[in-house]
């Protein structure tokens, strides 16, 4: 008994050893993951992770509003516009909709216009009823069912958002979810709007997490 009570001794003080020796060579060991706790929440991130450089033209495509009428970027020229490319099943886009709704709320009119363009298959069947429970109130309705803006865009992934400048030019994008009304996003569109002469040097998009 004493011999398997000094093995068993030798085992534990080996296996920390070899977890320390891990840690200082660099590897990570497992991660613990807690079923059914909320991931953690990433405030908004630095400027340096939005994507910008010279204005760049976009390949043309049309998509439909909630009327069905086909609309194209060039339909916006004269605004700059932020085109946000999302789908109700992914849930950084979800949870981005309503900061959404809050900038268009507040910097939305003549010289500006949040266009938040679904690629869901099922369009306004789909779309309509999924914003109206989540209380979006400012946002129009636009959907792409062909997927058009994948070809013609080349996102990553989603959500992915575009700034397009009054002449319709791309001034930048950013990868992921963002807390579109917070004042450090709000203060740099409003040094964008109705310029198009790129992205600001003192300022840029911020990103979070998803």
């Amino acid at each position: 008994m004493r011999t398997f009570v000094a093995v068993a001794m030798v085992c534990v003080v080996l296996g920390v050893a070899a977890w320390a020796g891990l840690g200082r060579a660099g590897i990570r060991g497992p991660e613990v993951i807690v079923l059914g706790a909320e991931p953690p929440v990433t405030r908004t991130a630095g400027i340096d992770r939005f994507k910008g450089g010279e204005p760049k033209p976009i390949k043309p495509f049309a998509f439909v509003d909630g009327q069905g009428r086909k609309v194209e970027l060039a339909d916006f020229a004269g605004r700059t516009v932020l085109l946000n490319l999302w789908a109700t099943w992914c849930a950084p886009c979800v949870k981005e909709m309503p900061s959404l709704d809050r900038l268009q709320a507040t910097l939305g009119g003549r010289d500006f216009q949040v266009v938040a363009l679904s690629v869901d298959r099922g369009g306004r069947d789909t779309v309509e009823p999924f914003l109206k429970k989540l209380g979006i109130q400012n946002l129009e309705l636009y959907f792409d069912q062909p997927s058009a803006s994948m070809s013609a865009l080349g996102p990553r992934g989603l959500p992915t958002t575009l700034l397009v400048g009054p002449d319709g030019k791309e001034l930048g994008r950013v990868e992921g979810g963002v807390e579109w009304d917070s004042p450090e996003v709000v203060a740099f569109l409003r040094k964008q709007i109705g310029g198009g002469r790129g992205p600001a040097r003192d300022g840029g998009m911020v990103r979070t997490g998803g």
